[in-house]
């Protein structure tokens, strides 16, 4: 799914984000990527997706060199990944169903296979009863929950998450991980970058940890490993 070869990310300014780092992310793994502030999971995240590209190395995401391709193949990659922000980013004029139906809109879906398949994944997180809510009627996690429906609702192979919990009490942050948790298990890569000790602890999922732009520690059934 995800092949990192010696990649490094330099910024203008010469700050190193990444350093010589390699790894393989494999179909159907969950992998919580962890570290201090500043350590470069955000920039490993954003690489994932080609918000940002590396200064040296080889990147593969589904089976595409995302180092190599073009910015008009970037949408075509991103069509195989679903993508949720600690933010939401949800449209706040649009209801519950528009905001999730808006993904399959960019793929001309028909309006017939957009209804069911808004409806299906509305009721795998929990909110087919929200379908004619807005944004602003919601609690931050069930407007983390319309973001996930929206991340999934073309059946990406991979799933991305950016600090996903960092808005949200602990009780909600565990709802939330485990709405991703049901979806690895239906078979979707999941790759979340968080600060959750308590979440990472729980679910013992692979862990990668990074520090100062270099991967330190790769575990299967791994520990968060830092106090915050």
């Amino acid at each position: 799914m995800i092949t990192m070869s010696e990649v490094s990310k330099v910024y203008h300014n010469g700050s190193v984000a990444l350093a010589d780092v390699s790894v393989e992310i494999g179909k159907g793994d969950f992998v919580f990527v962890v570290g201090p502030s500043g350590a470069g999971k955000s920039t490993f995240i954003k690489l994932i997706f080609r918000e940002e590209l590396p200064t040296s190395g080889r990147l593969v995401v589904n089976g595409r060199n995302v180092v190599a391709m073009t910015a008009a193949e970037v949408p075509y990659l991103r069509r195989g990944l679903g993508i949720v922000f600690q933010d939401y980013r949800l449209l706040p004029n649009k209801t519950v169903f528009d905001n999730v139906a808006f993904a399959m809109q960019v793929i001309e879906a028909s309006r017939r296979e957009m209804q069911k398949r808004v409806h299906n994944v509305l009721e795998l997180v929990g909110l087919r009863h929200k379908l004619r809510t807005y944004p602003s009627e919601l609690s931050g996690g069930e407007q983390q929950r319309v973001a996930i429906a929206r991340a999934i609702i073309n059946n990406p192979v991979v799933v991305i998450a950016d600090e996903p919990t960092g808005n949200l009490d602990p009780d909600t942050s565990w709802e939330i991980t485990k709405v991703f948790d049901r979806i690895n298990k239906a078979g979707t890569t999941i790759v979340m970058a968080t600060h959750d000790k308590t979440v990472v602890d729980a679910m013992k999922k692979r862990v990668i940890a990074i520090e100062k732009g270099r991967i330190v520690r790769d575990q299967v059934k791994g520990a968060y490993g830092y106090e915050d």
